[in-house]
This record gives C-alpha cells, sequence and structure tokens, in this order.
C-alpha cells in the first residue's frame, strides 16, 4: 500500500464546514445524511461505477473464520442503508453453508434514522435476517465485550473523533476480536490527478443534482481530504487497543481495508 506523508495537524475528527464542537459536527451529519437517503443507494452505485458492491464484498470474506461461527455476534457500525450489513449475513450464510441453519443476526446500526428504514425495508425484500437499530458509534448502547467482529464501511470517516470512535469499538469487542474499517482514501502515483479531478470537481455536480444537496457531495470529497492516510490510522488503531492490523489497498489506493484485533486485557 502507498501511504500518504504523515500530516502534522491533529487527527480529530470529521468537522464539517460551519461546525465548531463534536455535537455540532455531530447534528450536522445526522441531518445531512438523513437528508440524501432517498438517492443514497443509487448515488452511492452510480459514482462507484457500481465497483462499492465488490467492495463490500470482498471485506465480508475477510472475515470467514468469524462468521463461520453460528454464535458469533457481529456488529456492523454506521451501517447506512444496510449493504455491508447484509453482505456480512449472505457471506455467513455461504460460509456456514445452510442458508437456513440457526445462527445470530448481524446488527447494523446507524444514527440516520430514514439510512435505517431504507435498510429494513432492504432486508426484508432480501429475506435477510439482519437486525437494524438506531445507535451513534461514539457512544453504544451495549455491554463491554458484547461482540465477535465490528465492522464499518464508508462510514467512520463521518465520526467526529476517531481516537474515541476507536476506544468505543474496542470496549464493544470481545478480546480477541476483529475489526475492519474500509474507507476512502487518496491515492497517490499515476492516478491521483484523474481521482482528484473526479472526486473534486465530477462528484460533486453529479451528486448534488441527482440528490439535491450540493453540501452533502461537496462534504464527501473534504472528508476524505482531511481523513487520515492508511498509515495514520493504522497507528491510531495500535494506540487504541488493537493489534495485528492489516492494511489492503484497492481501486488504485481510493479505497482501503483495515482490517485488526482487539488485544487482550
Amino acid at each position: 500500500m502507498m501511504a500518504q506523508a504523515t500530516r502534522d495537524a491533529p487527527l480529530e475528527g470529521t468537522r464539517p464546514k460551519g461546525t465548531q464542537t463534536e455535537r455540532e459536527a455531530t447534528e450536522h451529519v445526522r441531518e445531512m445524511f438523513s437528508r440524501i437517503a432517498p438517492r443514497y443507494d443509487f448515488l452511492n452505485h452510480l459514482l462507484s461505477f457500481s465497483l462499492d458492491y465488490g467492495w463490500r464484498r470482498h471485506a465480508a470474506q475477510r472475515f470467514e473464520r468469524e462468521l463461520r461461527r453460528p454464535e458469533a455476534r457481529v456488529l456492523d457500525l454506521c451501517c447506512g442503508t444496510g449493504d455491508l450489513t447484509l453482505a456480512l449475513n449472505r457471506e455467513r450464510a455461504r460460509v456456514i453453508g445452510d442458508e437456513g441453519a440457526r445462527r445470530m443476526p448481524v446488527i447494523g446500526c446507524d444514527f440516520a434514522r430514514p439510512m435505517l428504514e431504507l435498510a429494513q425495508v432492504k432486508a426484508k425484500n432480501q429475506e435477510h435476517a439482519a437486525v437494524f437499530m438506531a445507535a451513534d458509534a461514539m457512544n453504544l448502547p451495549f455491554p463491554d465485550g458484547s461482540f465477535d467482529l465490528a465492522t464499518s464501511a464508508f462510514g467512520f470517516r463521518n465520526l467526529v473523533n476517531y481516537e474515541e470512535g476507536l476506544r468505543e469499538i474496542a470496549r464493544v469487542l470481545k478480546p480477541g476480536g476483529r475489526l475492519g474499517i474500509l474507507e476512502c482514501s487518496q491515492p497517490t502515483g499515476p492516478m491521483a490527478g484523474i481521482f482528484r479531478f473526479y472526486f473534486q470537481r465530477v462528484l460533486p455536480i453529479v451528486g448534488g443534482a441527482i440528490s439535491g444537496s450540493g453540501e452533502a457531495y461537496a462534504y464527501l470529497p473534504s472528508s476524505v481530504e482531511k481523513f487520515p492516510s492508511g498509515s495514520e490510522l493504522a497507528a491510531l488503531m495500535e494506540k487504541t487497543g488493537f493489534g495485528d492490523v492489516r492494511v489492503e489497498s484497492w481501486n488504485f489506493g481510493s479505497v482501503l481495508l483495515h482490517t485488526a484485533t482487539r488485544k487482550q486485557g
């Protein structure tokens, strides 16, 4: 993986334009994603040229060991409309080898209720045994050591405090539990210029026109630009109770998958 250069600014969390405090940022992000929920799936697939299906599927496949256990508890954070939640559920059925086998449902949580409503409809239509609930990833309503696996796809970037978010995930994971974070990144090398042009010029115009929210699709490239690089996020994971941190780079470095294990004790 080609990492970005380490920055001098502190790694805090998302700060949409016009917000100063974590509380303001949280409410702003919640309102923004609630507003674009009706067009969210369509735009995700359109703007990624439908590559996002494969990224989520490949991410789910990295956790075959955990998903193979019917009793393992799985949490998908910042789940949006539930695409990774359902990909994990499909992968679990595949590795167990019996779609009708009794197994713990994958739990998807998000703090934007309109997103969850769409996820619930999608799960019902696809006959998935997934459970969706409203919860803020910064303050999860679960006891310590509740889960064997926690994941997030393209949502961790929106947390208002990355370090505290990782500590909260570590809290709800069992020692030895696994974490997977799939996120956008800024590639380096020959594709960097093309990526920047598309992400900063094309995507905000197309996304804003279709969703009716230019702000939301201007926020996307801005949030990716400010998000920790692959090496920075890996170091932060090590700092907050995780070990065996690994980084996979996909799509010319524009998408990264971080996997890690909750340290014992």
